[in-house]
């Protein structure tokens, strides 16, 4: 985050980056489905790696503006750590909310189907929630340490992270808040029932947190002072 760029400008950049994040993640989940002849695994394969290519470059484009959080739990995170004032999260959330409902409504609309509706698609079980606790542990680990330590590889490594954690959780890693409440407003290979939001919203904030104190303690990370 430049010290000189407004709070205004910052939360634009928060609300755009998570918009053509959800426009990568569901647009590329459409696709993906209606190419992929019925074939789940072909799928998944074009759905993870649309999105974690697409979120490295939006993290190279945004973050010298916002940071590049598009994502509540990062942004808690920051917080939390004294990297972003506590006054300034509402207007992070808002903005990442807001930028990820208007990305659903963008993939929708460039694949002619309804501005929302939404998903039948069930996410649900221990092992659903577990999966999105290892994916946001998995996360805010990455972040933490290579923002403090390699932050040139920060963009490659949270877009390989997430591509990875497309596969190795049982969830298909959606680590994100956000990206969870946006995605139940679309009946597509990316939905979630409203109904299993609750539960995976609460699993990602468990684990970002988790993550969060752990790796201070590993890393020796003192919190920040801010104004």
């Amino acid at each position: 985050m430049l010290p000189e760029m407004t709070l205004g400008r910052r939360l634009a950049a928060e609300a755009l980056g998570t918009a053509f994040l959800l426009a990568a993640v569901v647009g590329s989940g459409i696709m993906g489905e209606r190419l992929a002849g019925g074939n789940d695994a072909i799928a998944l394969l074009a759905n993870a790696l649309a999105t974690g290519t697409a979120l490295m470059a939006l993290i190279l484009t945004f973050e010298p503006v916002s940071g590049a959080h598009f994502n509540p739990a990062v942004s808690l995170v920051s917080a939390s750590q004294g990297m972003l004032p506590w006054r300034e999260v509402p207007g992070y959330l808002a903005a990442q909310l807001i930028g990820a409902f208007a990305g659903v409504a963008a993939a929708h609309a460039m694949f002619e189907a309804p501005v929302f509706f939404f998903s039948q698609r069930a996410r649900e079980g221990p092992a659903q929630l577990f999966s999105e606790f290892v994916a946001a542990f998995g996360l805010i680990a990455v972040i933490v340490a290579c923002s403090r330590h390699r932050p040139t590889a920060l963009p490659a490594a949270v877009g390989a992270y997430i591509t990875a954690a497309y596969w190795f959780t049982a969830s298909t890693s959606f680590a994100n808040p956000a990206v969870t409440l946006a995605r139940s407003a679309s009946d597509t290979f990316s939905g979630i029932r409203p109904q299993d939001v609750p539960g995976f919203i609460a699993a990602q904030l468990a684990g970002a947190a988790a993550a969060a104190a752990c790796f201070r303690w590993l890393l020796g990370i003192r919190r920040a002072k801010i104004e």
